[in-house]
C-alpha cells in the first residue's frame, strides 16, 4: 500500500470539507447525486471518445497502481544480474536458458531468449530498443486518459451547473426555492474542478512516475543484455548494477 497517495487523498478531502465546514456550510449540501452523475459520467464519455477501448480499459487497470504501485524489483534485478554476468562467464550464453524460463518479465525473456539464439548485439539492442519504445507508449496512453479526465471535467461540471441554473429559471415564481437551487446547481463545478485537481490530474501523474521507473530499468536491463550479448567485462556489469541501485 502507498501510504503517501492515502494520506495525500484523505487531506486534500479533508482541506475541501473542513474549509467548507468553517464558513458554516453543511455536508450534506456537497452531496447532489444529479451533479456528481453529469461531471463523472458525461467525463468517462468524453475520455471514452477520444480513446481506444483497450487504451481506456489500460488506464482503468493502472488506477490501482496509484495506491497499490508494481513491487520494487531493483534488488532482485541486481542479483539476476550478477547471476547471469557469472553464468554467462563461466558457461556461456547457452547457459542463461533456465534463468529464460523462470523469468515472469517479458522484457526480461526476450532480453535472454536473443543472446541465447546468438542474435547480433546491435541488432539485440534494436529490437529491445523497440520492445521499450512500444511499451512505454502503450503505458503511457493508459496513464493518459486521467489527464484527459482533468481536462474534460471542469468544463463538464460548468455545463452542469447551467443546467442547474436553467431549472432555477424555471422555478422563478417560487423564491423560497431560489437559493437552494443556486446552490445545488454550482456544485457541479465543485464537483468539476475538484476532481480534475484533486485526482485526475495527481493520478496521471503518478501512473506517468511509475511508467518512467519501469522504463529506466528496461533501459538499464537493454545495456546489461548489451553486454552480455558482446561479451563485456564484468566490470561494466557492475557498472550497470551500481546504475541500477542507485535508483533506491
Amino acid at each position: 500500500m502507498d501510504w503517501a497517495s492515502v494520506i495525500g487523498l484523505a487531506l486534500a478531502l479533508a482541506g475541501l470539507f473542513v474549509g467548507h465546514a468553517i464558513d458554516g456550510g453543511k455536508f450534506a449540501s456537497l452531496v447532489q447525486p444529479a451533479a456528481f452523475a453529469i461531471v463523472v459520467i458525461g467525463t468517462a464519455g468524453a475520455v471514452l471518445l477520444q480513446s481506444e477501448v483497450p487504451t481506456f480499459m489500460r488506464g482503468m487497470r493502472m488506477l490501482r497502481w496509484v495506491f497499490q504501485p508494481p513491487p520494487n524489483q531493483r534488488q532482485k534485478l541486481a542479483r539476476d544480474i550478477v547471476n547471469w554476468s557469472q553464468t554467462a562467464r563461466r558457461d556461456g550464453l547457452l547457459a542463461l536458458e533456465p534463468a529464460m524460463t523462470r523469468a515472469t518479465d517479458k522484457f526480461v525473456q526476450k532480453g535472454l531468449r536473443l543472446m541465447i539464439d546468438g542474435i547480433q548485439p546491435d541488432k539485440l539492442r534494436s529490437l529491445l530498443e523497440t520492445e521499450i519504445n512500444a511499451y512505454e507508449f502503450s503505458q503511457r496512453q493508459g496513464a493518459r486518459i486521467w489527464e484527459s479526465a482533468a481536462g474534460y471535467s471542469p468544463t463538464i461540471g460548468i455545463i452542469g451547473a447551467v443546467l442547474g441554473l436553467i431549472h432555477v429559471m424555471e422555478n422563478l415564481s417560487d423564491p423560497a426555492r431560489l437559493g437552494a437551487g443556486i446552490a445545488v446547481a454550482f456544485v457541479s463545478t465543485v464537483y468539476g474542478v475538484g476532481l480534475a485537481n484533486l485526482f485526475f490530474y495527481p493520478v496521471g501523474n503518478k501512473l506517468k512516475a511509475i511508467v518512467a521507473e519501469k522504463v529506466v530499468q528496461y533501459e538499464i536491463l537493454l545495456e546489461v543484455f548489451f553486454d552480455l550479448a558482446s561479451g563485456d567485462h564484468s566490470r561494466v556489469i557492475d557498472e550497470r548494477v551500481a546504475s541500477l541501485l542507485s535508483r533506491d
